[in-house]
């Protein structure tokens, strides 16, 4: 890929899982990525492995669910590479749990993360991307953007509502910032590491027999971001083949 081509790509949730893997395909493609989390060594050793392996990478320590340190994330994009063609909203949580259970913490843990995490990037970015003439907004949900499943309905109704600001962004852009929702069914990540309760806990990891890999997620974002600026791809998702979900 020539220097022309390339764009400059901010990714949050980037230590791990799909995250992750995402930056290695980006910048594999030739991309320069800047790589957000809050284990910046996880960070540092994924930058590490990019550049020796010929890519351009970054990595900046990143809490979704504070406003100022996404806007200082996208600075530093811009101060390092000149400008941000695409952000990745992967940052998110999923400590399951029946509403009986009243985890009333874990429930704020996923609005704030999975809900404000995306807004607060899509508020640095889109004056950006607004001044610089275009960019590219791809927000991971999840399958559970689309259905609710015991356990889970809190955060479903945070992917349901990523899925909703993904909609409404795209309507308003009128064309000059692309918008992508990529919804993952199970997939194999550290997401399930957090669930505190045992029984929802337990039902995950039946869940999760058949899960895809990361790099399968990676391959979507990379599909979306790939398209010439006049194809906006919407919505995709992606499922084991051998599974319901």
């Amino acid at each position: 890929m020539n220097t022309r081509t390339a764009k400059v790509i901010a990714i949050t949730g980037a230590s791990s899982g799909i995250g992750e893997a995402t930056a290695r395909r980006l910048a594999s493609d030739g991309h320069h990525v800047l790589l957000g989390a809050r284990r910046t060594h996880r960070l540092e050793l994924l930058v590490e492995h990019i550049r020796d392996a010929g890519g351009t990478a970054s990595a900046r320590r990143l809490d979704v669910t504070d406003a100022r340190d996404v806007q200082a994330f996208v600075s530093a994009a811009r101060t390092l590479y000149g400008r941000v063609d695409v952000l990745v909203n992967n940052a998110g949580v999923m400590p399951l749990s029946r509403l009986e259970e009243l985890r009333t913490k874990e429930w704020d843990q996923m609005i704030d993360v999975n809900v404000r995490g995306v807004l607060h990037g899509i508020a640095a970015v889109l004056p950006v991307m607004r001044a610089q003439g275009g960019g590219h907004v791809v927000n991971v949900a999840s399958v559970g953007a689309y259905e609710v499943v015991p356990t889970a309905a809190v955060y479903c109704a945070t992917k349901y509502a990523v899925r909703a600001i993904s909609e409404g962004l795209r309507q308003e852009s009128g064309g000059d910032v692309r918008v992508t929702v990529v919804s993952p069914g199970v997939t194999e990540s550290e997401l399930a590491d957090h669930i505190a309760d045992p029984a929802a806990r337990q039902a995950m990891e039946t869940y999760r027999s058949m899960a895809l890999p990361a790099s399968a997620i990676a391959d979507a974002i990379a599909y979306a971001v790939s398209q010439p600026p006049e194809v906006d791809v919407n919505e995709i998702v992606v499922r084991p083949a051998a599974g319901a979900q």
